[in-house]
Order: structure tokens, then C-alpha cells, then sequence
């Protein structure tokens, strides 16, 4: 199958080059658009436009920013058919999501709302996915095959957008946590050992931890307002701004409040 598939790839930067580069060592045939000429993939068939890459294509691949996915899909909506299929790879909400769908329904063609839940440039194809909307199945067969991990949600656009940005809160949080944690200890002369106890609870993660982070945080909300607050002030004193100790003071003021 893989030597007859077309797809079309909008756009050809980090994410949408590394899918690209593995869909042509897969035999696929891959044209591609970027608004910018100078982002070539090598066995990649470079497109005009949008527009001449999705008439060729079966699959058309929407790679962009947030910003440009419903342009780029519009772009393209007047020359699809039922025999394509529109999937959408870009972090978006559901809402933008729905808009999408609506926007690729009148050509026929199904739409798949897709959620790539790792580092694409450094997983390519075989980033783990969710997918949803009409076109779900068949993007999880086709893609399925080219070895991309895909968990089908359903049909309804907007499913697979929300899962990821909910997952998102964690990891960018998280992400955050950790580099403000490190500031303050790079500043307070204690990050090694701050990175190191880092590791250690991460590599400890289960089920449990995350029960007792919850129920504990309900539990002993007004002391850990009182251990946040301190520790803002610490950052204040190292003259660095407490930006995630602040937020999470705040949520715990309000989980204090509920319990009152």
C-alpha cells in the first residue's frame, strides 16, 4: 500500500519535516508545501502551493502553527473530494478543531482531529497519537501501518484536541515547576542536590503519588499556602520572580476555601 499512497504535507518545518523524511524512507510518495522555499525535505516533490499538493495527494497532512491551521485548511477545502482524507496534526482546541471539521465537510472528504502526544522532531512516524472525527479509522490504518502508534477516540472532531491539552497542563506545568525549582536552587547553591531529588520522585511516579498529591493537597491546603508563601518569599530574596509558587499558592487558597 505504501508504494501507491499520496500525501500531502502542508507544511515542512520541525514536525512536518521529520514526518515527511519518514513517510519517504516508508515508499510513500510525499508532496510538500511550506510558505517557506527554503524548507526543503530531501524526497520530498516541492509543490507550487497548498492547493497542488492536496489535488495529487489521498492524504493531506496539516503540519502548521496553531495560528495557520484553519487557513491552511481553507486553503485546500475547494479541490478535496470524498476520496481524500484532511488530518489535522496542529495544537489546537477542540473548538478550532470543529471549525476544521466543518470546514473540510462540504468536499465529502473526512476529517481526523490529531493529537501527537511527543517530540516529533525526534520521533518522526512513530510519534505516539490520538485521533478523532470521521476520518479516524481510516487515518489509524493508514498511519498504523507506517508505524505510528494511534489510539482511536471516536468520531467526534474536538476529542483527541481536548485529551492532549488537558495532558498538556500536567507536562507543561510540570515543566514549568521544574525549571523555576532550579533557578532557586542554582541560586540558593543547591541545585545538584535539587536535580537529584527531582529524579528520584519522578522515577518513584505511580498511581499512588498522584492520589496522595491530590488528596493531600486537599487535606493540608492552609499549611502548604503557608510553605508556598515561604517559599515565594525565598525566591524574592534570591531575586527571582515566583511565578508557578505564586499559581500554585493560589489554587491551594482556593481548595482551603472550598473545604471552609
Amino acid at each position: 500500500m505504501n508504494s501507491r499512497l499520496v500525501v500531502a504535507l502542508l507544511g515542512l518545518g520541525e514536525a512536518g519535516g521529520a514526518i515527511a523524511a519518514d513517510l519517504v524512507a516508508g515508499g510513500v510518495r510525499v508532496v510538500g508545501w511550506d510558505p517557506d522555499p527554503g524548507r526543503v525535505v530531501e524526497g520530498v516533490v516541492a509543490a507550487e502551493s497548498a492547493r497542488e499538493a492536496a489535488v495529487e495527494a489521498e492524504v493531506v497532512l496539516s503540519v502548521n502553527a496553531q495560528s495557520a491551521a484553519i487557513a491552511a485548511a481553507g486553503s485546500v477545502a475547494g479541490v478535496l473530494t470524498p476520496r481524500h482524507l484532511y488530518a489535522d496534526l496542529n495544537t489546537t482546541s477542540a473548538d478550532v478543531k470543529r471549525r476544521l471539521a466543518d470546514a473540510v465537510a462540504p468536499s465529502g472528504a473526512a476529517f481526523a482531529d490529531v493529537a501527537l502526544l511527543g517530540p516529533v522532531p525526534e520521533s518522526g512516524i512513530r510519534t505516539s497519537a490520538l485521533v478523532s472525527g470521521s476520518g479516524a479509522d481510516r487515518f489509524a490504518a493508514i498511519f498504523g501501518e507506517l508505524g505510528m502508534p494511534v489510539d482511536v477516540l471516536g468520531r467526534e472532531p474536538g476529542v483527541a484536541a481536548t485529551r492532549k491539552l488537558v495532558r498538556s497542563i500536567f507536562t507543561k506545568g510540570l515543566a514549568a515547576s521544574v525549571i523555576e525549582s532550579l533557578d532557586a536552587a542554582r541560586a540558593a547553591g543547591c541545585e545538584p542536590w535539587l536535580r537529584a531529588e527531582i529524579v528520584a520522585m519522578l522515577e518513584s511516579a505511580d498511581e499512588r503519588l498522584v492520589d496522595r498529591l491530590v488528596e493531600g493537597s486537599y487535606r493540608h491546603a492552609r499549611r502548604r499556602v503557608e510553605e508556598m508563601d515561604a517559599a515565594a518569599e525565598l525566591e524574592a530574596e534570591l531575586r527571582l520572580v515566583p511565578r508557578v509558587t505564586t499559581a500554585a499558592a493560589d489554587l491551594l487558597r482556593s481548595l482551603m476555601a472550598d473545604s471552609e
